[in-house]
């Protein structure tokens, strides 16, 4: 029942193969537009980017960072179409700092996440074990911070100073069980199959007391 528990439920077909949508391409074709670059760290990009944003009236907040531009992109056009299972891939490096880059498409990585219902199940990639390309993901993420995305990482010596000791090739996926079990049990707000939600947290007599009087004042 995605659309509420009075409304008819929504049918999806499991049936493999599942479709593969290029996450570039797909806006491409999606948009029907052409992107100036593949190297999306560029300011060309960035400016293409917060112009068809503004054209397509998409409300997002700030920054407007390239990659939060991206995403609200994909969230309206492409993961919008996967309510049968499909895989948005080949993600642009700007996006992901830790995977591999694209041993054929130069600017994007070797990343796919799995979507059902239009909800992200799956994230997956090649590890990226270059040493030298990490930190410049780094130091991407670490601008893109300081510009307001708190999303964005921020440069990790410990873990750069470890691929420069060496990591074999590798490749790591993750799942989100509680999305999983949101989809088996039909239920669309997380907190209802969460094992220990937050809570908020308990105040003493004290504390309950000044609250009151700061109410009152």
């Amino acid at each position: 029942h995605a659309h509420g528990a009075d409304e008819p439920p929504i049918e999806i077909d499991f049936t493999p193969p599942f479709r593969r949508i290029s996450m570039v391409s797909g806006l491409e074709e999606a948009l029907n537009i052409k992107f100036p670059s593949y190297d999306f760290a560029t300011q060309e990009v960035e400016d293409f980017l917060k112009n068809l944003i503004k054209e397509k009236e998409i409300e997002m907040t700030p920054p407007y960072t390239t990659a939060r531009m991206l995403d609200e992109l994909v969230g309206e056009y492409l993961e919008s179409q996967l309510i049968n299972p499909g895989f948005i891939c080949d993600h642009p490096q700007i996006m992901s700092p830790l995977a591999k880059y694209h041993r054929t498409h130069p600017g994007l990585t070797e990343r796919f996440e799995l979507f059902v219902n239009t909800k992200e199940l799956c994230n997956a990639y090649t590890e990226l074990n270059d040493p030298i390309d990490q930190r410049d993901r780094f130091d991407e993420q670490a601008k893109a911070k300081s510009s307001g995305d708190d999303e964005a990482m921020l440069i990790d010596e410990t873990f750069v100073q470890s691929l420069e000791y060496g990591l074999p090739p590798t490749g790591g996926w993750g799942l989100g069980v509680d999305r999983l079990t949101m989809l088996l049990a039909d239920k669309n707000n997380i907190k209802e199959v969460l094992l220990f939600p937050a809570m908020k947290p308990e105040m003493d007599n004290n504390t309950e007391a000044m609250a009151a009087m700061s109410v009152n004042a």
